[in-house]
């Protein structure tokens, strides 16, 4: 096992949405650690997108973190109580990011559990296994993500980094359509900048 480093991220988000499924996110926290390998990914191009909170180069408290180095951590909230969590890939300054919309669970399962139904693993339903990671607020609860990760680098040091596992993900596997709950971005609604491992249970949506 490797840990990506920062030379990982320095490319453009579509491609590093990509080459992220199959990557494995880590988190430790208190003496836990919670792994899990990532399936489904999400391209935001500042830019020239509309989806994006960085669109057309708006620049605010808030969005600040978009603009920073490649391999920084962008955590933001929504509805006033969930998290989301991306990793800033491309230039700085260039607002490019991957939103992780869904992993398989690899490690400390049990403790994932409690964080999102306050159950053992070995009392979930099939369908609280399915839930417990597949969709990006979800995860966050599951590992412990919040936003106290907000701007970190993802590297061993702070405890919260992306791990290469070796796990091979073909072309061929990957399924690319069109991006989750922004139907207010106009056109970037047809964007087909979403992409997960085919026939994986834990993606969100397919």
């Amino acid at each position: 096992m490797e840990i990506l480093d920062k030379s990982f991220y320095s490319i453009d988000a579509l491609t590093l949405s990509k080459k992220l499924l199959g990557k494995v996110l880590v988190n430790e926290v208190n003496g836990k650690i919670f792994k899990g390998i990532i399936v489904e990914t999400e391209a935001y191009i500042g830019a020239i997108d509309k989806a994006s909170h960085a669109y057309g180069g708006r620049r605010t408290e808030r969005t600040e973190t978009l603009y920073g180095e490649p391999g920084i951590v962008y955590v933001y909230s929504i509805y006033g109580m969930y998290f989301c969590f991306n990793v800033i890939c491309g230039e700085k300054d260039v607002a490019e990011g991957v939103l992780i919309r869904g992993l398989e669970p690899l490690e400390g399962l049990d403790e994932m559990s409690l964080n999102r139904f306050n159950k053992h693993y070995e009392e979930l339903t099939k369908a609280q296994i399915k839930n417990l990671t597949n969709g990006p607020s979800k995860l966050c609860i599951a590992m412990n993500i919040n936003k106290s990760n907000n701007t970190k680098e993802l590297i061993k040091e702070n405890s919260l980094y992306i791990e290469d596992y070796n796990i091979e993900v073909l072309p061929s596997n990957i399924v690319e359509t069109t991006r989750i709950g922004i139907d207010y971005a106009e056109e970037a609604v047809h964007f087909p900048w979403r992409f997960y491992i085919k026939d994986n249970p834990y993606v969100s949506k397919k």
